[in-house]
């Protein structure tokens, strides 16, 4: 932000529950950011509704009836629809673009802002996981990963504060802490009738069904692991997940001196998605802060790897590299699809994802060389879980 003018902010992914938070910033900080863009999938009354608060004229949705809608009532609106919608905003003239968008289709728009020149503050991990040679290579042209890259996610915000404290030769190990969700202490016999309300119910947290399901498996925790490697450039040897359940300490970074520095913060993501917003600055605004005075425990434990095999099957995936987490993550998708809609066990997420990554390792995948691979890689693994969950069934 420079000489007083507010930050231009363009918001991918607005109707939801990221998006929502990130307009309360805005609503705590009028005269630091305007909201220029918004851009969503079908939701177009709580659109229209953000769209009047906020004064925004660029607005997107990926479904074209749900724009036809907004177009009735927003008439002086300029509304695109379509798959490409959301990358035409992002390349908007803009100081900021905020992914907040679920899934792989949220790598198109990252791309299309770092071609634009604009840096990204980045909620939707699968552009990192998806497509991170693709995101990394497109940020060190715009500028390079640390100033075009902001992290939105809570572990990862809380690992680009501690890593301020030292030099990065310095760095010995960035440990991301994980809740455990819903079934931590559970063993595989206690999982396997397990209903997607019961794994939507999550100890800590307000997230989306997809995410939340990822965290009950640790599958999420995985992404992030893929995540920091491409965001900090960690090798996979120095990376870990530590269960803790009260989610406070949101990650750590071990020192080469075996000094360890922790981010503790109460679990409300609106704390890191404000410093994303203001980076590298702090905004003057608590939402909410940790009661020092009241007495409280802080616990760790190992990850039960054994029964929440999705982990492994992330990092596994992650240090094959090439298209295998792109696969990885369209076959969770499809898996916790098929699970949300009671057509796949809660145990048998893992193994889904697991038999359409050994079947890709038959197939010798390339290296990506730009987005069509990534996408062909996905479009395989979703057609390839679509089967196998046709051959379960």
């Amino acid at each position: 932000m420079t000489d007083g003018a507010p930050r231009r902010v363009v918001l991918l992914g607005s109707t939801g529950s990221i998006g929502a938070q990130v307009l309360d910033v805005v609503r705590a900080h009028p005269d630091r950011f305007q909201v220029v863009a918004l851009a969503a999938g079908r939701d177009a009354p709580v659109l229209a509704r953000q769209a009047r608060e906020f004064g925004v004229r660029h607005l997107a949705l990926a479904d074209p009836e749900a724009a036809r809608a907004l177009r009735e009532v927003l008439p002086d609106a300029e509304v695109r629809d379509g798959d490409g919608a959301a990358s035409e905003l992002a390349a908007l003239d803009a100081e900021l673009v905020l992914n907040g968008i679920t899934g792989a289709v949220g790598l198109g728009p990252t791309l299309a802002a770092l071609d634009a020149g604009t840096p990204v503050a980045l909620a939707n991990k699968e552009s990192l996981i998806v497509g991170g040679d693709l995101v990394v290579a497109a940020a060190d042209r715009a500028g390079g990963r640390e100033r075009m890259l902001v992290p939105v996610d809570s572990e990862h915000s809380a690992l680009a504060q501690c890593l301020r404290g030292g030099r990065r030769d310095e760095v010995a190990r960035l440990v991301l802490t994980a809740s455990g969700g819903p079934f931590r202490g559970r063993n595989r016999d206690e999982l396997r009738d397990v209903r997607p309300e019961d794994a939507l119910d999550h100890p800590t947290w307000s997230m989306g069904p997809v995410i939340t399901v990822n965290s009950a498996t640790l599958l999420n925790k995985g992404l992030e692991l893929i995540e920091a490697h491409e965001l900090f450039d960690i090798g996979w040897d120095d990376l870990d997940v530590v269960v803790h359940p009260q989610s406070v300490v949101h990650s750590m970074v071990e020192f080469v001196d075996g000094s360890t520095l922790a981010q503790l913060s109460p679990p409300d993501m609106r704390l890191p998605i404000q410093l994303a917003m203001g980076w590298p600055d702090r905004l003057d605004h608590a939402f909410v802060a940790m009661d020092w005075t009241r007495s409280q425990e802080l616990t760790f434990e190992p990850v039960d790897r054994g029964t929440f095999r999705a982990l492994d099957l992330a990092e596994d995936a992650g240090r094959r590299h090439g298209t295998y987490p792109a696969v990885l993550n369209a076959a969770n998708e499809e898996a916790v699809e098929a699970f949300l809609q009671g057509r796949l066990g809660f145990l048998d997420i893992a193994e889904l994802v697991a038999d359409v990554l050994d079947d890709h390792a038959s197939s010798e995948p390339p290296a990506p060389n730009d987005l069509g691979d990534v996408l062909r890689a996905d479009a395989w693994a979703r057609t390839r879980a679509h089967e196998l969950l046709a051959e379960r069934s």
